[in-house]
C-alpha cells in the first residue's frame, strides 16, 4: 500500500494550522495531528488530534511525519521530536506548496516545510525539519543548516550560510555571501551585513549588535 501521500502532524499550535494549508495544497492526506494529551479530540481546522507523541509508534507503516510545533527562541524541541519519530521507525514527509518555487537544482531535505510563495533558487540547499516561511528567499548557492527557521518575509542572499538550529525573524536580510553560526536568534528587521560567529540574539536599526547569549 503507498501512503506517501499520508501525513501525521506533530503539534497542533499556530504553525500546525499554516502547514495543514500548505500540506493540503500540495496533495497531501492529512490522518491527524498527534499533540498533548489533554487536547486529544480537539480538532484543528478540520483534522482531529488522534494523540500525543507517545503514539508515533502506531502510523510508522500507515503515513509520513511532519513536525508542526513552531519555533522562534529555540529549536531544542522540534530536534527531540524529529528523533524520537526516526527512533520509531517513521519517515518524513518533504512538504513544498503548490505555489512556492523550489528550483530543480536545489536541494531540499526530509521533514522540510517549504511555505506558500516561498523561493529556493539554484543550487541552495536546505537541510532537514526546517521551516522555510512564506515569502521568504533562499539565494542561489546558499545553505540553510538542519532545524533552522526562515522566517516570513526574510531573505537569505546568494552563498549565505545559515547555522543549524538559527531562527531567522520575518523580512530580516543577510547580505552576499554572510555566515551566521548555529543556534542563533536574529530579529525581525535585521539585515546581517557581516559574519556571526558567537551564538546569541542579535538585532540592529542601522548595525547589527549582540544583545546576549
Amino acid at each position: 500500500m503507498n501512503n506517501s501521500n499520508k501525513l501525521v502532524l506533530i503539534g497542533g499550535g499556530g504553525h500546525c494550522k499554516s502547514v495543514i494549508d500548505v500540506a493540503e495544497s500540495a496533495g497531501f492526506k492529512i490522518a491527524g495531528i498527534l499533540d498533548t494529551k489533554e487536547n486529544i479530540g480537539k480538532k484543528i481546522l478540520d483534522y482531529s488530534i488522534v494523540g500525543t507523541d507517545n503514539d508515533i509508534i502506531n502510523y510508522v507503516d500507515n503515513a509520513l511525519f511532519l513536525i508542526t510545533v513552531g519555533q522562534i527562541k529555540d529549536a531544542s524541541f522540534r530536534i527531540m521530536l524529529h528523533e524520537k519519530v526516526i527512533k520509531a521507525g517513521g519517515r518524513f514527509a518533504t512538504v513544498i506548496s503548490r505555489t512556492a518555487h523550489v528550483s530543480k537544482y536545489a536541494f531540499v531535505d526530509e521533514g522540510t516545510v517549504v511555505m506558500h510563495n516561498a523561493v529556493v533558487n539554484s543550487e541552495a540547499r536546505i537541510g532537514k525539519g526546517c521551516i522555510i516561511n512564506t515569502f521568504s528567499n533562499i539565494e542561489h548557492d546558499a545553505i540553510i543548516g538542519d532545524y533552522c527557521h526562515i522566517s516570513t518575509g526574510a531573505m537569505v542572499n546568494g552563498n549565505c550560510e545559515v547555522g543549524k538550529g538559527t531562527f531567522l525573524g520575518s523580512q530580516a536580510v543577510m547580505v552576499n555571501g554572510v555566515h551566521i553560526t548555529e543556534g542563533c536568534i536574529i530579529a525581525a528587521g535585521t539585515t546581517v551585513r557581516k559574519d556571526i560567529l558567537i551564538k546569541g540574539v542579535y538585532a540592529d536599526k542601522h548595525s547589527i549588535m549582540r544583545i546576549k547569549l
